[in-house]
């Protein structure tokens, strides 16, 4: 199955948390933090949302920081995806 966003939705999927800390601590699954980093999965294709243009500035592959609790979680095909506005995306992760 696949997900077409509509507007100016966008898939995303969480990137996996990091086992230790720079500093070699192992985290146990208690420690962790809800991952903020995702990577886009699709993008709708913008257009005119609640009356203003939007233009959409995010690409499939790009590494993403989003709201701790934004956006809609879904499964599809067995793997967790999570679907936003692109306004709940805080900043694009260059590496």
């Amino acid at each position: 199955m696949k997900i077409i966003p509509l507007a100016d939705r966008v898939v995303i999927k969480t990137v996996e948390a990091e086992e230790t800390t720079k500093s070699g601590i192992i985290l146990t699954g208690s420690a962790k933090e809800k991952p903020q980093v995702a990577e886009v999965i699709a993008v709708g294709p913008g257009g005119t949302v609640d009356g203003k243009e939007v233009v959409m500035t995010v690409k499939v592959g790009d590494k993403v920081l989003t709201s701790k609790y934004s956006g809609t979680e879904v499964k599809v095909d067995g793997e967790e995806c999570t679907i936003v506005r692109q306004s709940d995306i805080l900043a694009i992760v260059e590496e």
